[in-house]
């Protein structure tokens, strides 16, 4: 016998719930991805999971901006009208552009003294070697002198 209607006994499926709280909000795995810190690869796995621990299904809820117990407690009508009436249009995340890296200004400074310290070591060699240069100049004059 093949159940059309879940019932009563029915598991809660914690990842499909987040999965269609996402997509009624029109938010891509990826924009849930980049504003929780995971992976879209993460996010998709979580989705097929029936079971999420609550420190994962927390970070979810928040970057849903809906509470644990509303993804636990999921339906259609539920959602619908929680969005209706407590969705903030100015957080509305469809033209949300993600970024690469958490901040780039980082990266850029990292960069920046990773390149600085290789310019420093060029020019330290190159001081070493002219100082060796100079001292065998001094050596073949002393030389040519005897």
């Amino acid at each position: 016998m093949i159940a059309t209607e879940p019932t009563e006994k029915s598991p809660v499926h914690l990842g499909r719930n987040v999965q269609r709280t996402r997509e009624i909000l029109g938010m891509k795995q990826l924009t849930l991805a980049d504003i929780t810190g995971m992976s879209q690869q993460n996010i998709s796995k979580l989705e097929q999971s029936a079971f999420i621990v609550d420190e994962t299904l927390d970070k979810l809820a928040k970057g849903l901006g809906v509470s644990v117990e509303f993804i636990k407690n999921f339906s259609e009508e539920k959602t619908i009208y929680n969005i209706q009436n407590n969705y903030d249009q100015s957080t509305n995340h469809q033209n949300y552009q993600p970024t690469i890296n958490n901040n780039p200004v980082d990266k850029v400074v990292e960069l920046f003294e990773k390149l600085l310290k290789s310019e420093q070591e060029k020019v330290e060699l190159l001081a070493n070697a002219n100082k060796a240069i100079l001292e065998l100049s001094e050596q073949l004059k002393e030389m040519r002198k005897q």
